[in-house]
């Protein structure tokens, strides 16, 4: 830097102006008196910057840029990021699902606070950017230990008053991919999907308004899973699942920003959500060459989720550029709703069954938040503290001869306690970059269960444990660097983990949770190294995980019965080491493209577990292992007439799955759109999995079973869409 001021000697001195801090204190800069000096003042820098993607434990995504899954939910816009894939309606970094979601940087109940939910019904047209962190600073929650998904809502702050309004259609599950068995309901074919979405700013001196609002409606081929089960005694039972799902998804977000200087300022929103699911589905069971249906199961899910989230946000900045402290509350709470009607069709008789569900869930977040810059980088810290509590209701209502176990029915309180301190150091100099820090956090755990219940009692756990961060990088020079990640994350069973009642989405598979499963906790261990050039990257990072009391849902059967349990439990350790890779190159102003790749190899060790529900029965593996992977190309083109074309294209390689494995899948998405009325309108066409090829097919090895399955779910999607900004 350089600086002549009239009246002084010249002064010249040399600053870092890295990537890790956007401000830096420079302290005083005393100037020597020269009455003979009367130049100007005159400023000058020379800065040295990283070509795109600089920062290596982050990748930022535009959704608007993703126009081969535009128009769609965010969890199908996120199928073809580099280094996410989707499994079972989860998002998984690095072939692990243990992803924390966060909404603008929080958690947040439309996604779950400990797991993922909701993702495949939040539109993308709400949404401004993605954050892909693999290796997350000390400045966020603990858990997650594939690291963390941030969405950002969509928020603009120009002058005046603007906005933009959007209406995307589309129709899925063209044709039949798999007829259904003999004697049940149609499967949902031409399904329709419609998204109309409305954003609205105004901004005038001190104070800005906002508000974003979108409805969906789509009626979706859900599940379409085909199955054989094959017992020890030789007994072979042919199954379906289908479920037609019609979903309603309606959502507000309003706010404020107040600025009533230039130190500080408020942001005050609520966020409104309506979820209403419909399922209606047919589960027929047949034995092994099909010549006797041995019962029809079909099911109506009525289901209801209410979310409301009142967020306050204030922001003092100190006189220091970049000196801040921020404080926020967020309360949210979340309701679901949600009854089940069965039709149990035998060959001698007919039962009606039911049951209902009623959950509420409060929860108080409190944030404080410094950051004060230094000459070579920064100081963070700050606290959190939340309070969580998710009173449920559960009632069963069996009809004649009902399989549900009416017992299990009743209430439970599930109650969370999280304070949290931390503290983190950056630095940056012409060669190297240290982020070092330490978070403190300790939760407890209380989980009150009805007293009647016949396996489980009340019970709870606590922790209080040190979750450190290091991340060392070093400038071989402008062009090239080298990284080393050092992180401790945890993974705490959410509520529905935990949850003592069986889900009865199949008469003879129940989905039980576990109220002694405990957390699971991973050391990680990560070198990167990133090549730049003039036009392109090359991003390589090579990573070994380590877990400790791996959480999975284990598979097991009654002595004496056909019933599976599907039960979440703590196995032994666990660990997965892979490799990843990511590159993106412009070849020409009109011709862009990124390839990334990942191959990494899971191994689960030897374990023993006891399943509590309905009765004790003990499962032994041996260790499991599999080495895997995945593919996926993205090519851009910028046609003549403002015209944009994206092809994507995704392989997925063998992986193991709880007990079993899951096959390769591979997939090709096709997009198109087109700027209209001078930039202000946008036209959008696309088709996801354009030549029908995905197909879920797992194998799964139980005590005294095993299951193999596939599943014809819909997957094929053509969309169109147009949207205008004013």
């Amino acid at each position: 830097m350089e600086a002549v001021l009239a009246g002084y000697v010249k002064h010249q001195q040399e600053i870092v102006v890295g990537t890790l801090s956007a401000y830096l204190d420079l302290g005083y800069i005393e100037l020597t008196e020269d009455i003979k000096q009367l130049n100007d003042v005159t400023v000058s820098s020379s800065t040295q910057k990283e070509g795109v993607n600089d920062k290596m434990d982050k990748k930022v995504f535009t959704v608007g840029n993703n126009i081969s899954q535009a128009g769609g939910s965010v969890l199908q816009a996120m199928q073809n990021l580099p280094g996410v894939t989707v499994q079972d309606g989860k998002v998984q970094l690095r072939g692990n699902d243990k992803v924390a979601i966060l909404i603008d940087g929080k958690q947040s109940a439309i996604t779950g606070f400990n797991g993922q939910t909701g993702l495949d019904n939040l539109p993308a047209s709400a949404i401004e950017r993605i954050e892909i962190i693999n290796n997350p600073s000390v400045i966020y929650d603990a858990n997650g230990n594939a690291g963390i998904i941030n969405i950002i809502y969509k928020k603009n702050k120009q002058e005046g008053f603007n906005g933009k309004i959007g209406m995307m259609g589309g129709l899925g599950a063209l044709w039949e991919r798999q007829p259904n068995y003999p004697t049940i309901r149609p499967q949902y074919s031409a399904t329709p999907k419609l998204n109309p979405s409305l954003s609205l700013n105004y901004r005038k001196n001190k104070l800005n308004t906002f508000l974003q609002a979108d409805w969906l409606y789509t009626q979706t081929l859900n599940r379409n899973e085909f199955s054989d089960r094959t017992y020890a005694d030789g007994t072979v039972i042919n199954q379906q699942v289908k479920r037609n799902r019609t979903t309603t998804f309606s959502t507000v977000k309003t706010g404020i920003d107040w600025t009533p200087d230039a130190s500080n300022s408020l942001t005050v929103s609520g966020y409104f959500n309506r979820e209403k699911i419909l399922d209606d589905g047919d589960v027929p069971y047949f034995n092994k060459d099909f010549s006797q249906r041995l019962r029809l199961w079909q099911f109506l899910e009525d289901e209801v989720k209410y979310t409301a989230i009142a967020s306050s946000s204030f922001q003092h900045k100190f006189k220091q550029p970049g000196h801040l402290l921020t404080a926020g509350f967020n309360y949210t709470f979340h309701r679901e709703d949600e009854q089940y009607f069965f039709t149990n069709i035998m060959p001698s008789y007919t039962g009606k069954d039911a049951f209902k569900l009623l959950s509420d869930e409060h929860v108080s977040d409190l944030n404080i938040d410094y950051v004060r810059p230094l000459k070579h980088g920064r100081i963070e810290t700050g606290m959190k503290f939340r309070y969580r509590s998710i009173p449920t209701n559960m009632q069963f209502y069996p009809g004649l001869n009902s399989p549900i176990d009416s017992n299990a029915g009743g209430w439970a309180n599930y109650k969370e306690t999280i304070p949290a301190i931390y503290g983190n150091y950056v630095f940056e100099n012409n060669n190297i970059e240290l982020e070092a820090g330490l978070r403190m956090e300790y939760v407890k755990v209380d989980y009150e269960v009805n007293p009647y219940h016949p396996t489980y009692s009340s019970d709870g756990y606590n922790y209080a444990q040190p979750f450190p961060n290091v991340r060392f990088g070093y400038k071989l020079n402008s062009h090239n660097k080298l990284t080393v990640f050092l992180n401790r994350r945890v993974d705490r069973p959410n509520e529905v983990d935990i949850r003592i009642f069986p889900k009865y989405d199949e008469p003879e598979l129940l989905k039980v949770g576990n109220p002694t499963l405990r957390p699971q906790f991973t050391n990680r261990l990560e070198i990167g190294y990133k090549l730049g050039w003039q036009k392109g990257s090359l991003t390589i990072s090579i990573y070994h995980n380590l877990v400790d009391a791996t959480i999975t849902r284990i598979a097991t059967i009654v002595p004496g019965s056909t019933l599976i349990y599907n039960i979440f439990q703590n196995t032994d350790k666990s660990s997965a080491t892979g490799i990843e890779a990511f590159m993106q190159q412009e070849f020409s102003k009109s011709f862009t493209a990124n390839l990334s790749g990942a191959l990494y190899r899971n191994i689960i060790n030897a374990f023993t577990i006891t399943n509590k529900y309905p009765i004790p029965t003990t499962y032994s593996i041996g260790e499991a292992s599999i080495t895997s992977g995945n593919l996926k190309l993205n090519a851009f083109f910028k046609l003549a007439g403002k015209t944009d074309l994206q092809f994507t294209a995704v392989w997925l390689a063998p992986d193991i799955i709880p007990q079993g494995k899951i096959a390769s899948r591979f997939s090709i998405d096709l997009g198109a759109k087109k700027q209209i009325q001078k930039g202000k309108g946008e036209l959008f066409l696309n088709a996801s999995d354009l030549f029908n090829t995905l197909v879920l097919n797992k194998d799964i090895l139980g005590n005294g079973f095993t299951l193999r399955s596939s599943d014809y779910l819909e997957t094929q999607v053509i969309r169109i869409g147009y949207s205008y900004k004013f």
